[in-house]
């Protein structure tokens, strides 16, 4: 009966964006319909008049409910169903406009009135939050500080639209991530590959190469985050000084603690290894070994604050909890 017609269902996500396997069913259409009438044609008639219609010639019905009373008629009566595939990516889309409403006018004061800077806390505290999910192996918890963490970012990029000097949208902040992520791996985008790269360690070698023509930097530690943890800075500069082939004798290493704290870092990266994932590792192994012993002392009615080092030792587990690493691979 409606063997003609056809059910195009949109994604809410994507608003009215019409696939592509729906043009040549809107090219032979008698009549088109959309429900709800707010994507631009007309509401359908009711189910009678609608499957009458439809058995006279083809009807295309644009839906976001493929439930829906006229919908559901129409695919019963032996109308195709076609859904509109959301791109990788589409809920980016959507979560930019909700932040985008929670920013604008009418929407929640809060998010009204922060700024950049009022903002950097809850940076570190969302990106320390999803270090623990990684480093617990918990994929729960990873999913909601990934998120978290994404807000972030869709957060300070809106409300950077807003400033007078140098606005620029998340639009701009993604477009100018895949054009890093294109040119720096041209062994993946470029017509004739990159015969530079044969692995992953001559990838890294290429994406440091590429990296320091495009920025253009004077130094080999141009562009180190100054500001990170002080382990990882002296990894990060470590590394940075190795691949510029800076003697190792060069390197702090005074008797004072500091430098023998970056010797150890500089070697520990210069060996492969990620000190501050180490050290994070050892530090969290050794709170959980003192709540072990401070719940045992517990469990023998002993008062932890009381503990001497006789009552540490008596109490303290004999097995050590042992913890991962994790590598470094910034974009920056």
């Amino acid at each position: 009966m409606a063997q003609d017609c056809a059910v195009v269902l949109l994604s809410e996500r994507l608003g009215a964006v019409l696939p592509l396997a729906a043009v040549p069913a809107l090219r032979t259409a008698a009549e088109v319909y959309a429900d709800p009438a707010e994507l631009g044609f007309p509401a359908p008639p009711p189910v009678a008049e609608l499957l009458a219609e439809a058995g006279r010639g083809p009807v295309v019905l644009l839906t976001l409910d493929a439930e829906g009373p006229a919908a559901a008629a129409l695919v019963r009566a032996g109308a195709k169903l076609i859904g509109t595939p959301e791109p990788r990516g589409a809920g980016l889309v959507e979560a930019a406009q909700v932040m985008h409403r929670l920013r604008s006018p009418g929407g929640c004061p809060w998010d009204a009135e922060q700024t950049h800077d009022s903002l950097r806390q809850y940076l570190l505290e969302e990106t320390y939050e999803l270090l623990e999910a990684i480093e617990d192996g918990d994929r729960a918890a990873l999913r909601e500080e990934l998120g978290d963490v994404l807000l972030q970012v869709l957060f300070h990029a809106r409300v950077a639209e807003e400033d007078a000097a140098d606005p620029f949208t998340i639009d701009e902040v993604a477009t100018e991530l895949v054009t890093k992520l294109v040119g720096r791996h041209p062994h993946v985008f470029a017509e004739d590959g990159d015969p530079a790269v044969r692995d992953s360690h001559t990838q890294q070698q290429r994406w440091e190469e590429l990296k320091q023509a495009e920025k253009r930097r004077q130094s080999a530690v141009d562009g180190v985050a100054l500001g990170q943890p002080a382990v990882s800075l002296a990894a990060k500069l470590a590394q940075r000084a190795g691949r510029a082939r800076v003697p190792a004798d060069l390197m702090p290493s005074g008797a004072d603690t500091g430098s023998g704290l970056f010797a150890l870092a500089a070697k520990a990266k210069l060996a492969g290894a990620d000190p501050e994932s180490e050290l994070r590792a050892v530090a969290r192994g050794f709170a959980v070994t003192l709540r072990a012993a401070e719940a045992a002392a517990r469990a023998a009615g002993v008062d932890p604050a009381t503990l001497d080092a006789a009552g540490w030792h008596r109490f303290w587990p004999t097995e050590q909890p042992s913890g991962k690493a994790h590598g470094d691979n910034s974009t920056g």
